[in-house]
């Protein structure tokens, strides 16, 4: 969210009824409200280990990390692990914001891959690795910290001898690549239009599209239509389950008929971009999702409150209702409360996410990266977070706090 959504909210709660935000319930540590019911799968999940890798002994001189050290991903590669992440003064749009990429063969000791800077706001780093080809996408914004402005996406190539290609523009303008994966021996990016809407108010619908590549650079629709999903959806990933079936999550921030939260959401092998979802009033922000051992999991942001939703429905003294009011009052909340990166479940029997644990994490956090551990049972997390050990910060003050990014080894052990 922008400042001057932040302002606008204020001053209009301070002079609208309908808009006044329900009292904090998260404003300390010792008000956090406790975690949501837990609800395991086929496993237990113990996270084994957390460090911290950035910033931290190890990163290569030529990678010097700002105060915020927030978007990332993470992929392994020809036997390497290559991470990417954006740094910049704080958390909002800033012509001193870099995209680094650095790589490694234990995961503690790094080299240098490149530095991306265009004197504007860069973001969403997305890498993917295809055949002997890796890619890196990112999201290309404005300068001004008070606004929103997606441009468009550019791509960049790691070529044979090590270095990269420049930063070229891809795809079409305003368009927000939000994950590339692979997934069954195809690639996919799932990304959006009409991000400019989300904090201007207008309830204007936005574009989930779907695409995949065989060579990494030019996409095409993976069915008929490119479009997966209109309304209010923006930030959307799935996983594929073993008989082909789809499971996705879509952050509904900028709300539509169903109202505010998220998308969950299943498509079927033979028709895997016709999704039939169901309305969550809780908000998935970065979703993550991947398969393992017949379980559908998920890696999003949560909204630490007794509820722990983020649509609040109409304000108490509302008439006449309108979305326009309602998300203000939604958004004015969700930035009061701190946050906490969290493993979750897809419940496929009801087509619905059930909590599972937290990493260690607080404030400000989750944009999670994922690669696959040492053992079958294990997987690697990459994620940001304002130090998990300090002070409980709301979401706004650990936008402009530091934040780092935190390596987690989760295990999952059949019950």
């Amino acid at each position: 969210m922008t400042r001057t959504v932040v302002l606008l909210l204020i001053v209009g709660c301070s002079t609208h009824p309908s808009l006044t935000p329900p009292p904090a319930d998260a404003a300390t540590d010792a008000e956090v409200p406790p975690s949501p019911p837990v609800e395991l799968g086929r496993h237990r999940v113990d996270i084994v280990t957390t460090r911290q890798v950035i910033p931290a002994g190890g990163l290569p001189s030529e990678s010097k990390p700002q105060n915020s050290n927030n978007n990332l991903d993470v992929v392994r590669h020809q036997g390497r692990v290559y991470l990417a992440w954006r740094t910049g003064p704080d958390h909002y749009a800033s012509p001193d914001a870099s995209i680094y990429v650095v790589s490694s063969l234990d995961e503690q000791t790094w080299t240098y891959e490149a530095k991306f800077s265009l004197g504007a706001d860069l973001r969403e780093p997305r890498l993917l690795s295809i055949g002997d080809s890796l890619f890196l996408h990112v999201a290309r914004l404005g300068t001004n910290p008070y606004a929103f402005e997606p441009m468009g996406i550019s791509v960049a190539e790691r070529r044979q001898d090590g270095t990269w290609t420049e930063l070229a523009e891809t795809y079409e303008p305003g368009f927000i690549a939000w994950r590339t994966k692979s997934e069954r021996g195809k690639s996919y990016m799932l990304g959006y239009f009409g991000g400019e809407h989300i904090y201007d108010f207008s309830i204007k619908p936005l574009e989930v599209v779907l695409l995949t590549t065989e060579d990494g650079r030019a996409w095409k629709p993976v069915g008929a239509s490119r479009t997966l999903l209109q309304g209010g959806g923006s930030e959307t990933d799935f996983a594929v389950g073993d008989d082909g079936t789809w499971f996705g999550v879509s952050r509904n921030e900028a709300g539509d008929q169903t109202g505010f939260g998220s998308h969950v959401c299943r498509g079927s092998a033979s028709s895997p971009s016709e999704w039939k979802c169901n309305h969550d009033p809780r908000k998935y922000d970065s979703p993550l999702m991947f398969w393992h051992d017949g379980e559908v999991y998920l890696l999003a942001r949560r909204n630490v409150t007794t509820s722990g939703n983020y649509d609040l429905g109409p304000g108490p003294h509302e008439t006449p209702y309108t979305l326009t009011a309602q998300s203000l009052r939604n958004q004015l909340d969700y930035k009061m409360h701190p946050k906490r990166c969290s493993l979750w479940r897809y419940v496929q029997s009801d087509d619905r996410i059930a909590f599972v644990t937290d990493l260690p994490s607080r404030g400000d956090t989750c944009f999670p990266g994922l690669i696959s551990g040492k053992r079958a049972d294990e997987f690697v997390v990459y994620n940001y977070s304002n130090d998990p050990a300090g002070e409980d910060l709301s979401w706004g003050q650990g936008q402009v706090a530091a934040t780092n990014i935190y390596r987690h080894e989760l295990r999952f052990t059949r019950r």
